[in-house]
């Protein structure tokens, strides 16, 4: 009997151990995690649809990769390059989670719903061809070339010639900030309004009289064109962000003001805003906000 009772107070006590033990792992066993780029777990999955501007898709492209191999590639970002007006339209009517807009939201924007998150500055960078003999132009001086005040080369310093306005078509962000800035809204004379940065910068490139504008961070390192100085201030980062160089504009990030986010989006949303990413934002030629 005593054997007995000693025997089944051992199974106890042996049972109560792996029974404390069990609890202690309790967590891991019942929560599916994946291993992520940095040693971080993570169980969000998903999709992510963004869709807008055509300017920030190195920083979107630089975000979107980091992000999905921090996930164990358990979530997908797509990015659709349509243009800053057709991004901005396509939170509104439900098609993408979050918009991207190279300019700050309209009033009326924001008043149907919307909000607009600056993750990064941008320089808009004057082009022209390479071989030009012009190297610096004044904000006003750009402002008359592309409303035909100043129609030759020769009027600011360079060679006889007639010059050719390539400019963006009117969704795009970059026009509405290069617009703003110059005071030229609805005054441009365009030779070529084009659908793309990339576009802008083959036809400035191929175009001994050309001159044009794009996103700083699509026209770095590009053969074939020169970046003109504005004011004598060169398109940098530090220009941008101490605010010398005047002709600038925000990348907006633009959700529903009063919808939830998926929580793949939300944490996508909160990873482009944060100080993680701004390595990356800096590498796409942005230039990050977060501290």
């Amino acid at each position: 009997m005593k054997r007995t009772m000693k025997k089944t107070m051992s199974i106890l006590a042996a049972s109560a151990v792996l029974a404390l033990t069990l609890a202690g792992c309790g967590g891991d066993t019942t929560t599916e995690t994946t291993e992520g780029a940095e040693g971080t777990e993570s169980t969000i999955s998903g999709t992510v649809a963004t869709n807008g501007s055509t300017s920030m898709e190195k920083v979107i492209g630089n975000l979107k990769e980091q992000f999905e191999k921090d996930n164990g590639g358990n979530v997908t970002v797509s990015y659709d390059a349509t243009g800053s007006g057709a991004g901005i339209e396509a939170v509104t009517n439900g098609t993408a989670d979050i918009g991207l807009s190279s300019r700050a939201l309209k009033e009326e924007e924001t008043a149907s719903g919307l909000t607009g998150t600056t993750v990064a500055l941008d320089g808009i960078a004057i082009i022209v061809n390479a071989e030009s003999q012009v190297a610096d132009l004044s904000v006003e001086q750009i402002g008359q070339i592309f409303t035909g005040e100043i129609a030759n080369w020769s009027e600011v310093g360079g060679a006889d010639g007639e010059i050719a306005c390539i400019g963006r078509e009117a969704n795009s962000g970059t026009r509405d900030g290069f617009e703003s800035i110059t005071e030229t809204e609805d005054l441009c004379k365009l030779s070529q309004e084009l659908t793309s940065t990339g576009a802008v910068i083959e036809a400035v490139k191929n175009s001994p009289n050309a001159i044009g504008y794009a996103s700083l961070s699509s026209v770095e390192g590009k053969e074939g064109i020169k970046i003109l100085t504005v004011d004598g201030v060169v398109c940098s980062e530090a220009t941008i962000l101490d605010g010398t160089y005047k002709i600038q504009r925000p990348f907006v990030l633009v959700t529903k003001t009063d919808a939830a986010l998926s929580e793949a989006a939300q944490a996508f949303f909160e990873y482009a805003t944060s100080a993680a990413a701004s390595d990356l934002i800096r590498n796409a030629g942005a230039v990050p906000v977060a501290e």
